[in-house]
């Protein structure tokens, strides 16, 4: 079981330490919250965490990120930038995403991935905090056509953990492995629903 302090392995993206990295693990240390499981050792992957139903996973998540100098790039609708939180999210690595746009998302990440030598994606595949019946089926495109590994990350509000699960990995049957992949995070609670 790690802790949040946990030691990142040697291919995991970093950031730089600093005043900041210590007062998020203050403010998460206070909160309660901690990682459970292994983090991978790879350089490229897709995280995706669910169940998300609240702005406070972003919260949580992104305090985490920080306390354990985790360089996670998080795709976020581009709309929160221009709320009242933009100021803050705009210094945080935060990738914004113009839904409504006529570009093509995955072609835009696949992209990123080709250019970096490490990368990070943060994805949550609900796509909104609001119940759905299905996921967004993005992740495991981009994780496919960037041949990158998906990490999932299971929120659970009760023992108030981010617990690692297995490494998936895309096939060509984005039906099969949804159903898969979804079915990993039966059991876990989010703030104010289930996966």
């Amino acid at each position: 079981m790690s802790s949040v302090s946990a030691e990142l392995p040697p291919n995991a993206p970093r950031l730089p330490d600093s005043w900041f990295k210590r007062l998020c693990l203050w403010a998460i240390k206070l909160t309660g919250w901690r990682i459970v499981g292994t983090m991978p050792n790879e350089k490229k992957l897709i995280l995706i965490g669910a169940p998300h139903s609240s702005y406070w996973d972003g919260v949580y998540g992104l305090l985490m990120r920080q306390a354990i100098r985790l360089d996670l790039g998080v795709m976020i609708k581009r709309e929160v930038l221009n709320g009242p939180l933009g100021p803050i999210v705009r210094g945080l690595r935060l990738i914004p995403i113009d839904r409504k746009a006529a570009t093509n998302v995955v072609d835009q990440m696949v992209a990123r991935f080709a250019a970096a030598d490490t990368l990070w994606l943060g994805i949550m595949p609900e796509g909104t905090r609001k119940p759905v019946k299905h996921w967004k089926s993005g992740f495991l495109r981009i994780a496919r056509a960037a041949g990158v590994p998906i990490q999932t990350v299971f929120i659970d509000y009760p023992t108030k953990t981010f617990t690692l699960g297995p490494l998936v990995h895309a096939t060509d049957d984005t039906e099969a492995d949804m159903a898969r992949i979804r079915a990993m995070f039966v059991g876990y609670h989010g703030k104010h629903r289930d996966a």
